[in-house]
């Protein structure tokens, strides 16, 4: 047996995984090597007081940083799912209930849903905090999970944001009874569950919650050794950590992302589509960090890799990007970069009928809306977000920033008949706004 495998198989790892110290078990890898607190540091880019924190605590609190931490020293992902309580250690019976059961406080978490004005049933974003934290037992229904996790897909594209929070709980725990199998499907399986369940938490603005599900995703990501299915968990991951105010981070994540794609040689047209996907976001990332240079050159990379695919996307791809979708990432990353005008010239390009599901035609237009806003245009601004309020309600209702966008709107302009109309359906919705 080698001697990493007698490393994992010892009593001290045993006693750490059944113990749910994942820091210790780093620390005893990273003493295998004979590096020190500082070497392991310089590798993962922070201080050795930190890693000193980060193998003391029992607890975990930057699941981000403990996962680079055990990928640098060596720690089998399996071994490191089993302490955090993602997989059941193979010398025990222990429900699988994800990181951060041990330390959640459930009435800390409860006061994160009784804000005023959630655009989403309290008892919904219940369920799916329930779940995050202590998983369910699964409803069983009779109907395969790949036909489950596609119709919540189908929720997603159509903004219906309430009806995918009600199946996320059992979709969620289904995943995990079958992942209980440990095979590589199941995993990636599973990670997509995660993924799916991030980016309606994201769409919403709950970050904490989306970053909970991201992380999770990209550990069963691992798990399951797909590099599509890996690159799908980070590149939520990073758009959660732009969120939460982290855009290095998040760019450094996006940017690796991207390396490993290509690192497939892209040699069909699903890898292509994941590596224009990995550029467009990479780019958006980097104009919101003020970027510009390396910004525009990964929008024009992610177009020349979008070239070859069709201008439909078939049906289940992981990556459903086309060379229109790139062109609306443009939209996006000049309206980041303060440059109204290049925004709304690419956007006269586009039509929404270039784009299959409600989501992304509402998102055309929250982006010109954007845009319009940028360029001290409010006439504007309330068309394109009447449009994409016709075309998807939730992308202007849910998403904050939109939301926020309509209420300055409504504050500064109200004397526009168009901005009247708008607050009435968005903020007071008493009625739809007129065709």
């Amino acid at each position: 047996m080698r001697t990493t495998d007698l490393l994992w198989s010892s009593d001290k790892a045993q006693t750490l995984i059944q113990h749910r110290h994942a820091g210790g078990l780093i620390k005893m890898a990273r003493r295998a090597r004979g590096w020190r607190q500082q070497d392991l540091g310089m590798r993962i880019g922070c201080s050795a007081s930190t890693v000193s924190r980060l193998e003391a605590r029992a607890t975990v609190t930057d699941l981000a940083l403990l996962r680079t931490a055990a990928q640098t020293v060596g720690v089998p992902p399996t071994v490191l799912s089993e302490a955090l309580g993602l997989t059941p250690p193979r010398t025990t019976r222990v429900t699988a209930s994800g990181p951060y059961q041990a330390q959640e406080d459930p009435m800390r978490r409860r006061t994160l849903l009784t804000a005023a004005g959630l655009a989403a049933p309290a008892h919904l974003l219940a369920g799916v905090d329930t779940a995050l934290a202590e998983m369910p037992a699964p409803a069983g229904s009779p109907i395969p999970l790949d036909t489950r996790l596609a119709a919540a897909r189908t929720h997603f594209d159509r903004g219906n944001h309430n009806q995918l929070l009600a199946l996320i709980p059992d979709l969620l725990a289904s995943a995990h009874a079958q992942a209980a199998g440990r095979t590589d499907t199941s995993h990636a399986r599973l990670s997509a569950c995660y993924t799916l369940t991030a980016q309606v938490l994201v769409k919403i603005g709950k970050y904490e919650h989306a970053r909970l599900a991201a992380d999770r995703a990209a550990t069963y990501a691992d798990l399951s050794g797909s590099p599509l299915t890996t690159a799908a968990a980070a590149r939520e991951l990073s758009i959660v950590l732009r969120h939460q105010d982290k855009p290095e981070a998040a760019h450094r994540l996006i940017l690796a992302a991207a390396a490993q794609v290509e690192k497939t040689g892209l040699t069909t047209d699903a890898q292509a589509a994941a590596y224009a996907q990995m550029l467009c976001t990479t780019s958006y990332t980097a104009a919101r960090s003020g970027h510009r240079h390396e910004a525009v050159a990964m929008i024009q990379e992610a177009a020349n890799a979008a070239r070859r695919l069709p201008t439909q996307a078939p049906a289940g791809r992981l990556f459903s990007i086309t060379p229109a979708s790139v062109s609306l990432y443009e939209v996006s990353v000049h309206w980041a970069l303060g440059d109204a005008g290049a925004a709304l010239h690419v956007g006269e390009r586009l039509h929404p009928r270039q784009f299959p599901t409600a989501e992304r035609r509402g998102r055309l237009h929250t982006d010109l809306a954007r845009a319009w806003w940028q360029w001290g245009k409010p006439r504007q601004t309330a068309q394109s977000l009447l449009d994409a309020y016709r075309a998807a309600p939730t992308e202007v209702r849910d998403r904050p920033a939109i939301r926020s966008l309509v209420t300055h709107l409504n504050d500064k302009h109200h004397q526009l008949t168009e901005v009247r109309e708008l607050a009435r359906a968005v903020l007071h919705p008493t009625r739809p706004p007129t065709k």
